[in-house]
């Protein structure tokens, strides 16, 4: 973890003011001085302000269903930033585990703890991520077949990993997927002659949202939160 963020996790103190603190020369790492806010530090540092030793909050984990026109990200833009919606202390210091597009619905994980999300999005880890898709036209006989063995996205170089493909109805499917490649989804889908004109994550690994209105977050219990660990 940065040392900054650390500090920040410490203390009430913003980036802002802890980027300050540390020029003044008062934080020490294992009883050095250390001003740079990007220094690496790990739970078995001693990290002090003014002799003091500081002791981290708890890591946060959330899940939030994310309604449509927002934005994945810690600063708003266009949309406002689904960080909005969380109501904690700080929660602009959150980050979110694996994005969504801005007219994408669902389940959003949220968290302040680096090395969890790692395994949330690292396509090493290949976590399964289920997806709900309305499309404009009816699903043709060999898409799932196609989507089990990988298909060309335009401007990528190697097909997509295996992906699994349920029939709901005739233009409304569940998407399985393990990767988590740009608009993914909706370029599946458009290399096969489609279009996604819904998109609805209901799941990502075991963990899976339900009774959680649009717009409404909770914390994950210590067995989600074990999924990822």
């Amino acid at each position: 973890m940065r040392l900054d963020k650390f500090i920040c996790k410490s203390t009430e103190l913003t980036r802002t003011e802890a980027k300050k603190l540390l020029k003044t020369g008062e934080v020490k790492v294992n009883g050095e001085v250390v001003k740079n806010g990007a220094t690496q530090v790990h739970e078995n540092n001693t990290i002090t302000i003014d002799d003091q030793v500081l002791t981290p909050r708890s890591s946060r984990y959330i899940m939030l269903h994310k309604p449509a026109d927002t934005i994945c990200s810690n600063v708003d833009e266009i949309y406002p930033s689904v960080l909005h919606y969380i109501d904690v202390d700080k929660a602009f210091d959150l980050h979110i585990a694996g994005r969504l597009d801005a007219d994408t619905t669902g389940l959003v994980l949220i968290t302040d703890d680096g090395r969890w999300s790692h395994n949330v999005i690292s396509p090493k880890k290949e976590c399964e991520k289920v997806y709900r898709v309305w499309l404009r036209d009816i699903l043709k006989a060999d898409t799932a077949e196609k989507f089990a063995v990988g298909v060309q996205l335009q401007g990528e170089k190697s097909l997509t990993k295996p992906a699994k493909l349920q029939v709901i109805a005739e233009q409304e499917i569940l998407l399985t997927i393990t990767e988590g490649r740009y608009h993914q989804v909706k370029r599946m889908f458009a290399a096969v002659g489609n279009k996604v004109v819904g998109l609805h994550r209901e799941q990502i690994g075991q963990v899976k949202l339900a009774n959680l209105a649009v717009g409404e977050w909770r914390y994950l219990t210590e067995q989600e939160i074990a999924c990822f660990s």
